[in-house]
């Protein structure tokens, strides 16, 4: 997951597209450091911040194999939706056109309209959703549920891909707002069922390549899961882009689509789900957090918190959240060590790693230089060594008139 949090347009089509960000990762740029890395059917890619598989799903393609981790519980469902692939032909139309047809049904009989419990409700925008889009989604999911189908996962991706771009209010620039046009009505169902004969079609022109394995785990790159240990001395190259340090609260541009699938109920559960994400922002920032400790010897980015609070200081900014700005560096770069720390048991002695992060100026208009800063801290570890760093493109920040890079940071590990 990058900087930018664009969605597709929902008429976009393809595997990459079923439900993803875009801007942030394309897959031509995965394929470019596959064949810069010289990767092939006996390799075995990762990525560790995974989001919604655009590696994993561009490996599946080319017949390499690959391992993808992801912290959040809705874009895990998506990567590993998107990376099973059953062998033979995919009927996914005959259960979707039963399926729609109940659920039509049910939509027309319907007196009072159905919606969330207040709980789920309190955690997204207001107005994320109309009443009636609302009533409606909620009965097609649980038709489709009813079914119990085979293709079931796949019939909630594309569910949830247009809960986002064709049912709800939402709307995505820098961060995710509500338009004040709002849907009141959609035909929930026909949209669904076109989106699903969309993925038939995607499935079936990608059939040879439906064996190659792409695993996808559940969980935090900073505490990677005990079940992983059959990786352990497999991993022959990493391409991934993780969180950027900035004021984006991830958790936020897929509320809405967690919450109306179950993956988030209540305050606690997403509580638990940003307590498993790098820190890159002030709105998850726990008391118990310690991942600063990692990065507590590296001059530059002790320097550059001193800085940021310095100029908080100075602008006479005392929010709560503005406080956090010095911290949330420490603790970024300090999570990026941990995780750097984590993944060297998994690698090959000379595997290449590949970062694509940008560089910010949203804490008090101080430019944060990411992909040299993450070199610093992988070098401090051990281990690894900085390669180069390779521009991918340029955007220019209209609050501070510079432009910012966005890099590919090439790293060769050599720790054994």
């Amino acid at each position: 997951m990058g900087n930018i949090e664009n969605r597709l347009r929902p008429e976009d089509s393809s595997i990459h597209d079923w439900y993803r960000f875009v801007l942030s990762f394309p897959p031509h740029l995965v394929q470019q450091y596959l064949e810069d890395f010289v990767t092939n059917n006996s390799s075995l890619v990762l990525d560790p911040f995974c989001g919604t598989g655009t590696t994993n799903v561009e490996c599946k393609k080319n017949g390499i194999p690959s391992w993808g981790i992801e912290a959040s519980p809705i874009t895990h469902f998506a990567s590993k939706t998107k990376c099973t692939w059953l062998t033979g032909k995919y009927n996914l139309l005959e259960g979707a056109k039963r399926i729609a047809k109940k659920a039509e049904n049910v939509i027309k009989s319907t007196t009072e309209l159905r919606t969330l419990s207040d709980v789920q409700l309190g955690l997204i925008l207001k107005n994320s959703i109309s009443d009636r889009p609302l009533s409606d989604t909620l009965i097609l999911r649980d038709t489709i549920l009813s079914e119990n189908s085979v293709y079931q996962d796949y019939y909630l991706l594309a569910l949830a891909k247009h809960i986002v771009f064709s049912y709800s209010n939402l709307k995505f620039g820098p961060e995710v707002g509500v338009s004040r046009k709002k849907k009141e009505y959609v035909d929930t169902v026909s949209i669904w069922i076109a989106e699903v004969k969309k993925m038939q079609i995607d499935l079936n022109a990608n059939e040879k390549n439906a064996l190659v394995s792409s695993n996808i785990t559940w969980g935090d790159s900073r505490n990677i899961p005990v079940s992983t240990a059959k990786y352990h001395g497999k991993v022959d190259c990493v391409i991934t882009s993780p969180p950027y340090p900035n004021e984006k609260d991830y958790s936020r541009t897929t509320r809405l689509e967690s919450i109306i699938l179950g993956f988030l109920n209540n305050k606690e559960d997403l509580r638990r789900v940003k307590q498993g994400f790098i820190r890159s922002n002030s709105k998850n920032v726990y008391r118990s957090d310690n991942d600063a400790q990692y990065v507590r010897d590296i001059a530059s980015i002790n320097e550059l918190s001193k800085k940021i609070e310095q100029r908080r200081i100075e602008l006479g900014k005392t929010s709560g959240f503005e406080k956090l700005y010095a911290s949330v560096v420490m603790l970024y770069f300090g999570g990026m060590a941990k995780h750097l720390l984590e993944l060297k048991p998994f690698l090959k002695d000379g595997a290449s790693l590949a970062y694509v992060v940008g560089d910010q100026a949203s804490y008090f208009q101080i430019p944060i230089r990411t992909s040299m800063l993450l070199g610093e801290v992988a070098e401090s570890l051990g281990g690894y060594s900085v390669e180069r760093i390779d521009t991918f493109r340029k955007r220019f920040a209209t609050a501070t008139e510079t432009w910012l890079n966005e890099d590919v940071l090439v790293l060769k590990y050599r720790g054994k």
